[in-house]
């Protein structure tokens, strides 16, 4: 059956056709508008965001590392410095061949150790692919000749000039002026918190301890940078801006190396510690612990062989006696017990004591004993100071009590940080009912004040806080902050900002008080007095006052006897001093470690150090000898 022929309709045809267009051109105008509007978002409103993107990924800032700043003396001798050498630096976006094949090809002409490999491993993760990296640093001249024979083979390597630090005075002045090392992890993390980080992309150092640590953001300067074209690569195209970096202040010390030489002579082999301050500022002149340590060491990172090496010393050379070691200050604690006396009425200058060599307290059979055999018969506080009578102080001691001791001593800063401007500072211990309950649960005993009044038992004093305290007594009351810098000089402009003197308490102590342990103290430098010998023939007045620290207990009635104890175990020697006695110029605390008596060890050192100071008379030598100091049995 055959089927009929379809007639089409072209006017309905026509009219899908005109919809279908109708809608595919109101899809298609909807579509450009929402590509305009997409382009309108991007190009206009956008636009700051992207535009900064595109830079960003086009230009890199680049770090440059500001000089640090100098240290000098007082005298403008150099404590700390910088100086250019050659270093071999590697650009890794400009390395072909792989950048291990082109280090192990570098090390057949140049040492390149282990050690080298990995720091250069670590900067590598933490810099740009563009940046130049140091692999050996300050070449010398035959490493420098074999590169440039063989240049041509190692593109993307070059040999630069840099900056390195030096301490040219090295053990003399390492507690002082301290050292810079490799920036870690966790200073990393403490620039972090402080906000610092940026001003120290590019920096590998940072101060470590002593001046360098403390006076760290004026020592490091303001980094610069240069805004650098890159290509597709992350390789450097051309220079587009530089802003050069700030260098970081010098520092001006009251510190005066000569004095510290001094000092450091006249200690000999002997081990300990100097403070010299001036009482009037508490500018510290000189300051040194012995032995010391060679700081250059450790600014690239001390090696394990030196490491140990300082670490297993048995003279540890690393602890700054100074203000980190803690020593019974021994009879230097009494002319501070004798002007409580006077101030707090315990005594009276004509109170006067029969010494019989010992002192007991009563219902007790236990002799506390004098350094002097026999006692040094009529005693009174004037003779007490003289000749360092311990029985005329152990009575005084349990007159005071323990706690009246504490408050008057703590004027003087005993039993706390001095805030002298180095990190480190120990704070001594100055004892109290309170502390021992504290500390061991146990009640005070009268006997523990016995000891104290010597300036034994639980009393500890570093000698930063025993220099402060002479000064203080030198200064008529007044404690001034020892601080070590004198001026900061502005490395960009020149202006230079001293360092003012801080008071930090003045005690109200009456004046004649004040004089007559002064006067008792220029007589312990005059014939009969304990440091006679090293205050003969000086051509202005010395007020001291020696001292000799146990370091092992003796039993009731044992003998001690130097020659049989070892030499680590002897008595600590000590001396407090200041000089001219009607006008302080100048304050020491001499602590010498195993040095058996204060006035024939600790004593001539500082005659030493005043003879410079005041004089400029420079010693022959050592002021003692261990032999020496053993022939002497004086306090």
């Amino acid at each position: 059956m055959s089927r009929r022929p379809e007639i089409r309709d072209h006017q309905r045809e026509l009219y899908y056709f005109r919809i279908r267009l109708a809608v595919a051109a109101s899809i298609a105008l909807v579509l450009f508008f929402v590509l305009l509007a997409r382009a309108f978002w991007l190009q206009v409103l956008q636009y700051e965001h992207y535009h900064t993107l595109a830079e960003e990924n086009r230009i890199s800032i680049v770090p440059i590392v500001p000089n640090r700043g100098l240290i000098l003396d007082r005298n403008g001798a150099v404590l700390a410095h910088n100086y250019s050498a050659y270093t071999l630096e590697i650009t890794p976006s400009k390395v072909e061949g792989g950048l291990d094949k082109t280090i192990d090809a570098l090390a057949e002409l140049i040492e390149i150790t282990p050690r080298d490999r990995k720091r250069f491993r670590k900067l590598l993760e933490e810099s740009k692919n563009f940046e130049t990296l140091p692999i050996r640093t300050r070449l010398n001249d035959v490493e420098i000749a074999r590169f440039a024979a063989n240049r041509y083979r190692f593109p993307g390597v070059d040999i630069h000039a840099r900056l390195f630090r030096h301490y040219p005075q090295g053990e003399i002045t390492s507690h002082v002026v301290g050292y810079i090392g490799r920036i870690n992890d966790a200073d990393l993390k403490r620039l972090e918190e402080m906000e610092l980080l940026p001003n120290y992309r590019g920096s590998d150092y940072i101060g470590k301890a002593g001046l360098e640590q403390s006076y760290e953001q004026a020592l490091h300067g303001t980094t610069g940078f240069e805004r650098v074209e890159t290509d597709a690569a992350g390789r450097a195209v051309r220079t587009l801006s530089r802003t050069p970096p700030i260098s970081g202040n010098n520092l001006t010390l009251h510190l005066d190396l000569k004095l510290q030489q001094v000092a450091e002579q006249a200690f000999g082999s002997f081990r300990g510690a100097l403070i010299a301050l001036d009482p009037r500022t508490g500018g510290v002149l000189a300051f040194l612990s012995k032995p010391g340590y060679d700081t250059n060491l450790f600014i690239d990172g001390i090696d394990p062989m030196n490491w140990q090496a300082l670490n297993d010393s048995p003279d540890k050379p690393l602890i700054n006696r100074a203000m980190h070691g803690m020593y019974p200050p021994g009879s230097t604690f009494k002319p501070f017990m004798a002007l409580a006396a006077l101030e707090l009425k315990k005594r009276s200058p004509s109170y006067t004591i029969a010494d019989p060599g010992y002192f007991s307290l009563p219902g007790s059979s236990h002799r506390y004993r004098d350094w002097k055999p026999g006692g040094h018969g009529m005693v009174n506080l004037h003779k007490s100071i003289v000749v360092s009578c311990d029985t005329y102080y152990y009575g005084l001691a349990v007159d005071m009590g323990i706690d009246a001791i504490h408050d008057f001593m703590a004027h003087f800063g005993f039993g706390r940080k001095t805030g002298i401007d180095i990190e480190g500072e120990r704070a001594g211990l100055l004892p109290s009912q309170e502390w021992k309950w504290k500390r061991f649960k146990q009640k005070w005993f009268v006997g523990d004040t016995v000891s104290v009044g010597i300036g034994q038992g639980y009393m500890l004093a570093t000698p930063l806080q025993l220099a402060v305290a002479v000064a203080t007594l030198a200064n008529g009351g007044r404690e001034m902050r020892p601080h070590l810098v004198r001026e900061i000089q502005n490395a960009k402009t020149g202006a230079v900002t001293p360092v003012k003197p801080e008071l930090i308490s003045e005690l109200p102590v009456n004046p004649e008080n004040l004089e007559r342990v002064k006067a008792a103290m220029v007589d312990v430098t005059r014939p009969g007095g304990t440091a006679a010998r090293a205050g003969a023939g000086a051509p202005y007045t010395m007020a001291g006052k020696t001292g000799t620290a146990q370091v092992i207990g003796m039993k009731q009635g044992e003998k001690y006897v130097e020659s049989r104890v070892a030499e680590r175990h002897r008595d600590h020697a000590l001396f407090i001093a200041f000089a001219p006695a009607e006008d302080p110029r100048i304050a020491v605390a001499v602590l010498v470690e195993n040095g058996g008596h204060g006035g024939s060890t600790a004593a001539p050192i500082a005659r030493a150090v005043f003879d410079y100071y005041l004089l400029g008379k420079r010693p022959a030598g050592a002021a003692a000898t261990e032999e020496g100091a053993q022939e002497n049995g004086d306090d």
